[in-house]
C-alpha cells in the first residue's frame, strides 16, 4: 500500500478504530449485515435527493454531494464520532487540493439533527493529514490487528463480535 492507495473510509476508520482500519485494509468486511450501517444507507438514499450524489474521484474519495464547484458535502447521521467524520472531509480538501483544486470547502450535514458544521483546510490539518497517512500504510502492514480499547461506540460497531468474542 502506498499513499495513492488511502481513501477518505481509511481516513474515517482511524479515527473510529484502528482494529476496524486493519480489519477493512485485510478485506474483512463486516458492514452489509449491521444495522446501523443500514439506517446509515437508508438516511443517505433519502437526504438531498435533488442532489447530484456520490461523486467518485479516482476511486479513492466518494463525495456525497457537491454544491456548486466549490462547497463538499458529507452526510452523517450523527455526532457522535464527529471528529472522524470531519477528519474524513479534511482528507477529501486535502486529496483535492493536491490535484489543483485549492480553493474548495466542505460542509457536514447531520439531516437528522438538522444541522451542518462548516470544514475548512489549513496547514496544520495537511501535516497531521500526512503523518495519519503513514500511520494507516503502517497499519495495513502489521501482520494482525492492533490492540485497541474497549469504546462505548464498539457495541454498535459491525465488528464487536469478532473483537469481543
Amino acid at each position: 500500500m502506498t499513499e495513492t492507495d488511502v481513501t477518505g473510509i481509511m481516513v474515517y476508520y482511524y479515527f473510529v478504530c484502528q482494529k476496524k482500519l486493519w480489519y477493512f485494509l485485510h478485506e474483512i468486511r463486516l458492514e452489509n449485515d449491521n444495522e446501523n450501517v443500514k439506517l446509515g444507507k437508508i438516511l443517505d438514499e433519502t437526504s438531498y435527493i435533488r442532489d447530484n450524489k456520490h461523486i467518485m474521484i479516482d476511486g479513492i474519495i466518494n463525495i456525497d454531494f457537491l454544491r456548486g464547484n466549490k462547497v463538499i458535502h458529507e452526510i452523517k447521521k450523527s455526532k457522535s464520532i464527529e471528529e472522524a467524520g470531519i477528519m474524513q472531509v479534511k482528507y477529501y480538501l486535502y486529496y483535492l487540493n493536491k490535484k489543483g483544486l485549492p480553493d474548495m470547502t466542505a460542509k457536514i450535514d447531520y439531516p437528522l439533527l438538522k444541522q451542518s458544521i462548516s470544514v475548512e483546510l489549513n496547514e496544520e490539518d495537511i501535516t497531521e493529514l500526512e503523518n495519519i497517512i503513514y500511520s494507516i500504510i503502517e497499519i495495513s502492514n502489521l501482520e494482525c490487528a492492533p490492540v485497541v480499547d474497549t469504546l462505548p461506540i464498539c457495541k454498535k460497531c459491525a465488528y464487536h463480535d469478532l473483537c469481543f468474542i
